[in-house]
C-alpha cells in the first residue's frame, strides 16, 4: 500500500491525513471517511464472523475539521444470540459530529420456499471497462471508478463500479464491511446531482446488506431520487462482481451555494 491512508492512529483515537478532506471545504472531512471510521471501530470492537452487519445508519450533523484529532466511542446496546445492536459516536475536538447505529444479525439458513427478487444487473465487469484517463475521476485518486452508463448529473440511468485504493486506517487492510461503508456515501452525489450541479449535501447514510462483498469493486446503480421543499432522498442498489449485496439510501438538504462543477466520479 503506497497511497496515504485516510487516518493514522493517535493514542486511543485517530488523526485525519490531508487526503481525508471533502468536496465542500478543504478544511473539513469527507463524509465517506466519517462513515468508514465509524464502521471500522464498530467492527473492530464488536464484530464477529458469526454475524453480518445488516444495517448501518450514520447521522452526520456537523462537518469535522481535518486538523483535529478524533475519538470514536461505542456502546453495546443489545448482545443477543441472534441480534446485536451497537451505537457509536464520532467526536472531534470534544464535540459530537456524527452518530451511528449498527444492527448485526447472526448467520443462519434461508427460510424455505421461493421469494421474488429483482434480477441481477447485466453490466460489463470492471476489468472489461477501460480505465478512465481523466485524473479528476475519483477525486484525484481518493478512489477508483469504472463508469458503466451515465455520469454525475446526467439525466437518465447511472451505473458505475467503485473500488478503494488506500487504507482507511494506516496499517490496517480494509475489511469488506469497511470497504462498502466507506464508499456508501457516494450514493448521495450519484443520485442527487442534477444538470446544474450538485445542490444537495447529505445528512445521513443508511446501508442495508444481506451479505458482505466478496470482491474489491462495489457497483452503484441509482434507483431513486425525489426532492420537495429542499429535502431530497436518493437511493442506490449495491453490487459486487458476484451480484446484489444491498442498498445505500441518503437524506440530503439543498445547499445555499450548489456545487456547480462537482468532481466527476
Amino acid at each position: 500500500m503506497t497511497n496515504q491512508p485516510f487516518f493514522t492512529r493517535h493514542g486511543d483515537g485517530f488523526m485525519p491525513t490531508p487526503v481525508a478532506n471533502g468536496p465542500w471545504s478543504p478544511e473539513s472531512l469527507h463524509g465517506r471517511v466519517v462513515i468508514g471510521l465509524l464502521a471500522f471501530v464498530i467492527e473492530e470492537r464488536h464484530g464477529s464472523d458469526d454475524f453480518v452487519p445488516a444495517r448501518l445508519t450514520v447521522d452526520m450533523f456537523r462537518l469535522p475539521n481535518i486538523t483535529t484529532p478524533i475519538e470514536v466511542t461505542t456502546k453495546l446496546v443489545r448482545d443477543g444470540m441472534r441480534i446485536k445492536m451497537i451505537e457509536a459516536e464520532f467526536v472531534s475536538g470534544g464535540t459530537s459530529m456524527a452518530r451511528a447505529s449498527c444492527q448485526l444479525l447472526r448467520r443462519t439458513k434461508n427460510a424455505p420456499g421461493n421469494v421474488w427478487s429483482p434480477p441481477n444487473w447485466n453490466v460489463p465487469a470492471p476489468a472489461e471497462i477501460p480505465k478512465p484517463t481523466d485524473p479528476r475521476l475519483g477525486m484525484n485518486g481518493k478512489w477508483e471508478t469504472r463508469p458503466i452508463v451515465g455520469h454525475m448529473g446526467s439525466l437518465g440511468e447511472r451505473r458505475l463500479w467503485m473500488s478503494e485504493v488506500r487504507e482507511l486506517v494506516d496499517g490496517v487492510k480494509m475489511t469488506p464491511f469497511v470497504h462498502v461503508a466507506t464508499g456508501a456515501d457516494f450514493a448521495s452525489p450519484f443520485a442527487n446531482a442534477g444538470d446544474q450541479g450538485l445542490g444537495y449535501i447529505n445528512s445521513d447514510v443508511t446501508i442495508y446488506l444481506h451479505r458482505l462483498p466478496v470482491t474489491n469493486w462495489i457497483g452503484f446503480e441509482v434507483v431513486n431520487h425525489h426532492a420537495t421543499d429542499g429535502i431530497a432522498i436518493g437511493e442506490c442498489w449495491l453490487y459486487d462482481e458476484k451480484g446484489p449485496i444491498g442498498t445505500s439510501t441518503v437524506a440530503a438538504l439543498a445547499q445555499r451555494k450548489p456545487m456547480t462543477n462537482p468532481p466527476p466520479p
